[in-house]
């Protein structure tokens, strides 16, 4: 996610050179962002909370987006790509597009080295102006550790797992996510 050159745009105009762009860019208050590529046990872990949480909720009353799903909050206007998004009942988007959602209820962040303080500060701090998010999830790659934040009223309550016989409780979409599923093909020894 980190990028050296920075350049500034207005939220049109980012969404103009997104819809063009090979790769993807998140959009935080003016700037934008380059993401870089993902590692093998990023894209593993990731595949894997897909895969359990599309299977809990296949004919449900919710859906559960992949990384090219992106992300508006609307009070700082800013536009990121959460590796994991579920939306219950009716998704909400920006515009006829359907590209950008507005109305998460839980969003999940694999953590890479160089975004890991990013996605636990300054992009949790805007996730947190989606009156929708209910649930925010951070897991990490190169062990075993999963922080999982329940919005309750106005305060985050942060539970953390550590341990691969650990069962984290997805409570706004009913879905529970075993530790040992998440990291079953990562090599942790690595």
């Amino acid at each position: 996610m980190a990028s050296t050159a920075r350049t500034y745009l207005t939220p049109g105009e980012y969404l103009a050179f997104e819809h063009k762009a090979i790769t993807k860019h998140e959009y935080l208050s003016g700037e934008i962002v380059a993401m870089s590529g993902a590692s093998n046990a990023h894209n593993l872990i990731t595949g894997d909370i897909f895969a359990e949480l599309h299977g809990q909720l296949k004919g449900g009353r919710c859906l559960v987006y992949t990384g090219d799903m992106r992300v508006k909050t609307s009070a700082t206007i800013s536009y990121f790509y959460p590796d994991i998004t579920v939306v219950c009942d009716k998704p909400r988007f920006e515009d006829r597009t359907f590209y950008t959602l507005l109305n998460p209820i839980v969003v999940v962040e694999v953590l890479s080295p160089s975004t890991e303080a990013y996605d636990r500060g300054e992009k949790f701090a805007h996730y947190q102006q989606l009156a929708s998010l209910q649930e925010y999830v951070l897991v990490s790659q190169d062990k075993v550790h999963v922080e999982h934040y329940l919005c309750q009223g106005s305060q985050w309550a942060l539970t953390e797992f550590q341990e691969l016989d650990d069962v984290m409780r997805l409570v706004s979409i009913a879905c529970e996510l075993r530790l040992r599923d998440i990291y079953s093909r990562v090599d942790l020894s690595e």
